[in-house]
């Protein structure tokens, strides 16, 4: 496409005497005379505003022949001697007639390329219902829940003394015993059993597999067939052309505006289809076998409590394929005042430990101020 050239003409504001709107052939204020200087505002011309989609100006362009040859002579300068501006093609300034030289000042050139759309600024985000509640409770916690944390975990010690002390022995029988389990074939392998010597050394075995049955192990994911599926999309395409224009500044209160016409794009929608495969779950089956084997069964136990006496186990013995297996625990109660009566419970894990606490025995507790007993040492 050709392009369309055209001339727009700006305007200026004397600072002298307040006129406004001056159209840019003019070098003097039409009201007081006053030459346009490089100083202040009256270097910078408004050129109006643009069309926001095509770029192109809202002024009509000048048709003139006075005005196309001031827009032509070139960028205008400002003489160093009386500061008033001059045609670019001029040798001498026009107020002073002091010949234009080195020194003589450029007008200001604007940069009027296209510059993109502001980003939309960000919507503001409301806070849930929840990050509220943890911003203030974090909020808190920087203003008193943290103090309050620690002044909580400082220490002081108290006095207590040990006023119960208990224990518990179990004695457990267990036996070496055939039983009957149902596994999956594929993981079965004949294995000897083996019986234990002196409770120990034992190996359940497998043998006598049988029974199999066909059961549902299981599912797995096959092929069905295909199916096509469609699907919704955008994209660009060709819809016509459209006028898009560009300004450059001449630096003499004229701008050129070239315009040309581009290809315009639109959102087009289309139905994007492929053949996909179809999916279905399938049911797995596999031999399911009843075998032999052995496991320990608890047979027999026997259980003594204590207090004040040595603790002591019950007597109950192990027969051939048979085990004993033991269990203890162990508690001491410490009283002592913090605020009111209160009550530590320590729990030994061995009877030499158990042993060293004595009824009316005195204890020092270390524990925080938040009641939390730290430590406990005899006295």
């Amino acid at each position: 496409m050709a392009e369309r050239r055209r001339i727009i003409e700006g305007s200026w504001n004397c600072t002298s005497c307040g006129a406004r709107n001056i159209p840019a052939r003019h070098k003097n204020c039409p009201s007081c005379n006053n030459p346009r200087e490089l100083t202040g505002k009256e270097s910078e011309f408004d050129f109006g505003d643009v069309d926001p989609v095509t770029g192109k100006s809202t002024r009509e362009g000048v048709t003139d022949a006075q005005a196309l040859d001031l827009a032509g002579a070139g960028e205008d300068w400002f003489c160093a001697y009386c500061g008033a501006s001059n045609r670019g093609d001029a040798k001498v300034c026009r107020q002073c007639s002091a010949e234009r030289g080195s020194d003589a000042k450029a007008a200001p050139v604007a940069d009027l390329s296209p510059k993109p759309p502001p980003a939309p600024a960000p919507k503001p985000r409301r806070l849930s219902k929840a990050w509220i509640i943890v911003l203030a409770v974090l909020g808190s916690c920087c203003f008193g829940t943290c103090a309050v944390g620690y002044w909580g975990n400082l220490e002081h010690d108290l006095q207590g003394e040990v006023v119960a002390t208990s224990w518990r022995r179990a004695v457990v029988q267990e036996r070496f015993v055939p039983e009957t389990h149902t596994g999956w074939r594929d993981q079965l392998s004949t294995t000897a059993p083996r019986m234990p010597v002196n409770g120990a050394g034992e190996v359940p075995g497998v043998t006598n597999i049988r029974g199999c049955v066909s059961r549902q192990r299981g599912t797995r994911r096959v092929a069905d067939g295909t199916e096509r599926v469609c699907r919704t999309k955008t994209r660009k395409v060709a819809c016509g052309t459209e006028e898009k224009c560009s300004r450059r500044d001449k630096g003499n209160g004229f701008v050129e505006e070239v315009c040309h016409d581009v290809t315009k794009y639109c959102n087009e929608s289309y139905e994007d289809c492929q053949t996909e495969t179809r999916y279905r779950n399938e049911p797995v089956y596999a031999q399911q076998c009843d075998y032999d084997t052995y496991a320990w069964k608890q047979m027999d136990q026997r259980e003594l409590k204590g207090t004040d006496e040595p603790p002591r186990w019950p007597q109950l013995s192990a027969g051939a394929n048979e085990r004993v297996r033991r269990e203890e625990s162990y508690r001491v109660s410490v009283r002592y005042e913090d605020d009111g009566v209160k009550e530590h419970v320590l729990e030994p894990t061995r009877e030499d430990e158990f042993l060293q606490w004595k009824k009316g025995q005195g204890v020092t507790l270390t524990v925080t101020n938040l009641g939390k007993v730290e430590k406990a040492v005899r006295r």
